[in-house]
């Protein structure tokens, strides 16, 4: 994770950090506000797909649906096991593929699970853009371009214990706009995309993010892009944007972890609109990614 701090009138950003134990990450984030308010971005899916939820989903709505999953003993309490083959896949148990085999498509996934195509495993917001090529739908878990390990374990292993704590976190945009939901003490929790944040940083990398020498070319963009947002980068920080973010296999993940705080900071000093489409199912079932203000080519 990448942490900004208010500072002047701008924001002070530290070099990304492992997140620690999952089962105190948000009320240690709690105490280092101070009793300010915590706005959280996650690279992860924070929804449900329309018809998987109208068909299968006996709740009002997305955040509903967390807070009944944690306490299910019923083939519910199965969700995150993720199956192996075809003929385990139900809506009780919608992740898939455990490894690759014969037959493995995204088709053949929507037919055991009972949709009418491969479109119903996606939502609104991970369909293509003018902007982006299409995200990986919220339940496959296999290759590079998905998404459905880290919804698994934020889901399982914060989501679900918060939701049903004392102080659970607030969701946007299930529970409203971003600024009205950061009241003092509250831990409000987004989906950013780093793809997204970086097109809208006007950010254009020639290569792959992978490739360390790739990532440092973006540097002088990067320092703009901070200074825009009037961040000013720690030593540590400064030091990675420098060297483009190490050599090791993390870079990659430090490198997300930037662009998505520099999406958050953008919708938060008000340079990027808190923008939710005017549908009711992407607010009650479906989420959006923050900042984002396309709308999906695909109807």
């Amino acid at each position: 994770m990448s942490l900004a701090r208010p500072h002047g009138t701008g924001w002070r950003l530290d070099a990304a950090c492992p997140v620690g134990p999952l089962e105190t990450w948000l009320d240690r984030l709690r105490t280092d506000s101070g009793g300010g308010a915590v706005a959280l971005g996650v690279d992860l899916p924070l929804g449900l797909p329309r018809e998987y939820a109208q068909r299968f989903v006996q709740t009002n709505d997305f955040v509903e649906f967390l807070r009944c999953l944690y306490a299910r003993d019923d083939e519910w309490q199965n969700f995150f096991h993720v199956c192996a083959e075809l003929h385990e896949i139900s809506p009780a148990r919608p992740f898939y593929p455990a490894r690759g085999i014969a037959g493995m498509t995204r088709a053949a996934h929507a037919a055991a699970m009972g949709l009418e195509g491969p479109s119903g495993l996606s939502r609104r917001c991970d369909r293509a853009t003018t902007s982006r090529p299409a995200g990986a739908p919220l339940f496959w878990t296999l290759g590079a371009n998905q998404t459905g390990k880290a919804a698994i374990t934020a889901w399982r292993d914060v989501l679900l214990p918060a939701m049903a704590s004392a102080k659970p976190p607030r969701l946007w945009p299930f529970e409203g706009g971003l600024h009205s939901l950061l009241a003092p003490g509250a831990v409000v929790i987004a989906e950013t995309y780093p793809a997204e944040s970086m097109r809208q940083r006007g950010l254009h990398l020639l290569g792959s993010k992978r490739r360390q020498s790739d990532r440092a070319a973006l540097r002088p963009a990067l320092d703009a892009a901070l200074a825009e947002r009037g961040a000013i980068p720690s030593p540590a920080l400064q030091a990675e944007i420098d060297s483009g973010f190490g050599e090791d296999a993390s870079g990659e993940d430090r490198f997300d972890s930037l662009l998505g705080l520099l999406g958050l900071l953008a919708v938060l000093d008000g340079s990027q609109p808190d923008f939710i489409p005017d549908d009711p199912l992407v607010r009650q079932w479906e989420g959006w990614v923050l900042g984002q203000t396309n709308l999906p080519l695909q109807p």
